[in-house]
């Protein structure tokens, strides 16, 4: 397991999450993700479907797809009871913490707050969410070079995306939460949205309005009939090798034209987005499932497991692992966790063990297979005396 993040003295029945003594833990699985969540059949339902709309709407404007994941590959989310909860995992005490995602070629993970999908009007962790998933799927799918203004004004563009109830998807909404940058932070010129070098150079210590203001020259660009297809020229410029300033001025023509312009759309009193109806998209099934005792039991486990544990708190997930999988013994979910934690403490014998002990159980269950991979290459890699401590 990645020591992502610093977790010391981690006392895992202190999470809110970990409370419920009645939890009905779900399991939502789709083409492109898996949600985990205490929550309500209808409302998970919901969640996952505005989440493969949003997908598909990605697909259709963008007029390309990565290539669909295996299922071990989808992106996992796991919805805990707060953003007091978030936070803690990350090992934040920052309130502007919404929630995150760790990006991973093995299967993306996000940690998200109960309470992010309410529909129309999207809560600020799932706009983060929704930003966190159109770089991925950019990435993915190769769509844009990597130019920072062009990879965080397009996920602004998609993170202001809303859900109606009939299933329609608007696209390319006002990012409220730009609006205080963009209307009171210094002001980002155009020549250093295009040039990383020129703006890291210029920029001051607080903060601006890079994020807003890349947003809106995506959204103008997208949107602007005199502009259209000046984005995409920009683009192609940038992939053949031209400099992004270069390519910017040879796409766009004069900036400080195009700065006036960008000046008046700000304050446009409507601007215009997508709308699409539930008949421009397809998606594939859902299914839910409530989970077993045993998977409801290891779960809050599970999510600490995942967000990454230092020495200290590896061993008290391990002995929590341990609690549960005597209670559960014949659970191959619980012995497949129980096998993670015996890796992040060092014990990879036990891990292989455990690993064993769940294909024992359910010799279809594929993760308890990757765990048990994953422990022999450990074991190989490891140099002796780290093979039952953490080194």
């Amino acid at each position: 397991m990645r020591k992502i993040f610093k977790l010391a003295g981690l006392v895992l029945t202190g999470f809110g999450f970990m409370q419920p003594a009645h939890a009905k833990w779900r399991e939502a699985s789709s083409e492109h993700f898996v949600i985990y969540a205490d929550e309500r059949e209808h409302s998970l339902r919901r969640f996952t479907e505005s989440l493969e709309n949003f997908h598909a709407a990605l697909k259709l404007i963008l007029a390309t797809e990565p290539d669909t994941p295996s299922p071990s590959n989808r992106v996992t989310i796991y919805q805990v009871d707060s953003q007091k909860d978030v936070r803690e995992l990350i090992g934040s005490k920052s309130r502007y913490i919404q929630g995150f995602y760790v990006p991973s070629a093995g299967g993306s993970l996000a940690i998200v707050p109960d309470g992010i999908y309410g529909g129309k009007r999207i809560s600020s962790s799932m706009s983060v969410l929704l930003h966190e998933y159109a770089h991925h799927f950019q990435y993915a799918a190769s769509t844009a070079p990597p130019v920072k203004w062009l990879t965080e004004g397009s996920a602004e563009f998609w993170a202001a995306a809303s859900f109606e109830r009939d299933g329609t998807v608007n696209v390319g909404g006002v990012p409220m939460s730009r609006a205080h940058e963009l209307l009171n932070l210094p002001k980002v010129p155009i020549e250093q949205l295009l040039d990383s070098d020129l703006y890291e150079a210029n920029r001051g210590r607080s903060y601006d309005s890079f994020y807003g203001r890349s947003w809106l020259l995506y959204h103008y660009l997208i949107f602007n009939k005199e502009r259209q297809g000046q984005l995409m020229q920009y683009m192609r410029l940038v992939r053949t090798g031209t400099p992004s300033l270069e390519a910017g001025k040879q796409a766009f023509g004069d900036l400080d034209q195009l700065e006036k312009e960008l000046s008046a759309y700000l304050m446009s009193r409507r601007m215009k987005t997508f709308s699409l109806k539930p008949g421009m998209l397809e998606i594939g099934d859902i299914t839910i499932r409530e989970l077993r005792d045993g998977e409801a039991a290891i779960m809050p486990t599970k999510i600490v497991s995942k967000t990454g544990v230092d020495e200290e708190s590896a061993q008290e997930v391990l002995m929590d692992a341990r609690k549960i999988a005597a209670r559960f013994p014949d659970d191959a979910v619980v012995l497949a966790e129980l096998s993670e934690a015996e890796l992040d403490a060092g014990n990879i014998d036990q891990a292989v063990a455990s690993a064993d002990a769940a294909i024992g159980r359910d010799d279809a269950y594929a993760d308890a297979y990757v765990r048990k991979i994953f422990m022999h290459s450990s074991r190989r890699l490891m140099p002796k005396e780290c093979a039952t401590h953490i080194c």
